[in-house]
């Protein structure tokens, strides 16, 4: 991937409830938000292309955290703000 790209975005604000942030190959932001590890009400968002979670009411962060990542992975949307 190439340093320009990532380079080109400025990383959006923090949300308080952060919890993971990954960065796609797009050069886009998948965050992980919610009360933490033992609730299921964490859920993940990306900034690029605007999926989120399935579940939101029903997700674990054990659960969400590889599915955030491996969508980072193949999401190659850019950000548009």
């Amino acid at each position: 991937m190439s340093t320009a790209t990532l380079a080109a975005f400025t990383e959006p604000d923090r949300p308080r409830n952060l919890l993971i942030r990954f960065i796609t190959v797009g050069g886009s932001y998948v965050d992980v938000t919610g009360p933490g590890q033992h609730s299921e009400k964490n859920r993940w968002d990306c900034h690029g292309c605007g999926d989120s979670s399935d579940r939101p009411e029903e997700d674990f962060l054990f659960c969400i955290r590889p599915d955030a990542n491996s969508h980072a992975a193949a999401c190659r949307a850019i950000p548009l703000k």
